[in-house]
């Protein structure tokens, strides 16, 4: 067995150190890195070539059968909102509700919520202007601001679906999508919290950009607030209804159908028809181009999903869940495997979703193991995944240098409190989910 260990173990570390070689250093996709690294760990454990290609069409069926249609229902949800303006709306909203002297703390808001249903890249192209602005009005050190918005996306962007990273893991390890979006609600919170007090600390020091830059945006829709606010915050209702209610044993007609709406596709779907009611009127060319845009972005992100759940399968089909918890005691390591594994692959390669997908495809078969497998083990251990994959957010990141080229930001100062602020929203997630397995689980 020792023999056998040792030669998953190499075939496995082949496999990763692939996937960061190709994706970091010669940005290959990560949907054919994932693939290739299949071949690599399969063929690494002796497995034959038609057994590893069944594997793989498996869990590549398997992933994009439970979650396709989330991927591509929050990505058009997303597309819209920005194209109507809603994005801009909540944000000048939240200003006006909390003042210009917490105006850093406001972008921070404005990131958790409008990072919801968008990419926290888009959401803060979308948003980068009125936070320019912002600066310039306020006097606020515009890095302060400009990481404060970027801590809130990246909380929710790490941590929650429909982001494609948490999806994935939590399709892979099993994890219940409604308990997750609103669990992981909750504990992002906190990680916002701290990113933004950090921002303001540290970027108080630092004297980074130019506030009086000007910085082209669109113009702020004449839009009602509610209206704004509606497509992000019902389906989050629906799904809170449907994840925490006892619908499943209610025979009642109403029962039946709060529990249908409560279904995450059903709850998307209904965002996405109340984003379309948003604006004021929608024409056959604009229409079609958002959709095509939307399938286009969600068509990138399901083929690197579909990779992670093939991966997956493959490493099932080692049986690795056997041989580790035959050589080490993983037992004692609990939720933090998880969360240093994640780490490792984040801070190597750069990207939270090929870190997350990929650490959750090495821990599916390790949960008997490490004491996680169970409905609540699988929740905090894919939240454990999600902070993880925050850390550490450094050059190798694409978000990393939207940030720093659409703020006017350079590399010291973004190393200095951006990537800091990821270091420490990541350990805060992690001390969240180790308390809360001490009382769950």
């Amino acid at each position: 067995m020792t023999t056998a260990f040792l030669q998953v173990m190499l075939s496995l570390a082949a496999g990763i150190a692939l996937i960061v070689l190709l994706t970091a250093k010669y940005r290959v996709h990560a949907f054919f890195a994932l693939f290739l690294a299949c071949f690599v760990v399969g063929l690494g454990v002796q497995l034959p070539v038609n057994d590893i290609i069944t594997a793989m069409k498996e869990g590549f069926g398997n992933i994009l059968k439970s979650l396709g249609f989330i991927i591509v229902l929050g990505t058009m949800l997303g597309v819209i909102l920005e194209h109507t303006g809603s994005t801009q709306v909540m944000a000048a909203f939240i200003l006006r509700l909390v003042g210009e002297r917490f105006a850093a703390a406001a972008m921070g808001i404005t990131g958790f919520i409008v990072g919801l249903p968008i990419f926290c890249d888009s959401g803060y192209i979308v948003l980068s202007g009125l936070n320019k602005s912002v600066a310039r009005r306020t006097g606020i050190s515009i890095i302060t601001m400009s990481v404060s918005l970027a801590a809130g996306l990246y909380a929710v962007h790490c941590l929650i679906p429909p982001h494609p990273g948490a999806t994935a893991a939590a399709g892979i390890l099993g994890a219940d999508l409604g308990k997750l979006i609103l669990t992981g609600i909750t504990v992002a919170i906190l990680p916002t919290i701290v990113g933004c007090w950090w921002a303001h600390y540290a970027g108080s020091k630092i004297q980074a950009g130019d506030n009086d830059e000007v910085h082209t945006s669109r113009e702020i829709p004449d839009m009602p607030v509610w209206k704004a606010f509606l497509p992000v915050l019902v389906p989050i209702v629906l799904i809170a209804i449907g994840a925490f209610s006892d619908m499943e044993k209610s025979a009642s007609g109403a029962g039946t159908l709060f529990h249908l709406l409560g279904n995450p596709v059903i709850a998307l779907l209904i965002g996405v028809i109340l984003a379309f009611l948003s604006a004021p009127a929608w024409d056959r060319h604009t229409t079609g181009q958002l959709m095509t845009e939307a399938v286009e972005k969600a068509g990138s992100i399901l083929v690197i999903i579909g990779a992670g759940g093939a991966f997956g399968a493959v490493l099932a089909g080692t049986r690795i869940g056997e041989h580790f918890s035959e050589a080490l005691h993983l037992g004692s390591l609990g939720i933090i495997f998880p969360f240093l594994l994640a780490s490792l692959l984040k801070t190597a390669q750069g990207s939270s979703t090929v870190a997350i997908i990929t650490a959750a495809s090495v821990i599916q078969p390790l949960l008997p193991a490490l004491g996680l497998d169970s409905e609540t083990g699988r929740l905090l251990c894919m939240l454990a995944l999600g902070g993880g994959s925050m850390m550490i957010s450094h050059a190798n990141d694409a978000y990393f240098w939207v940030i720093s080229k659409f703020s006017g930001l350079e590399m010291k100062a973004m190393l200095k409190v951006y990537s800091v602020a990821t270091v420490l929203m990541g350990i805060t997630t992690l001390v969240i989910v180790y308390v809360l397995s001490l009382f769950l689980l």
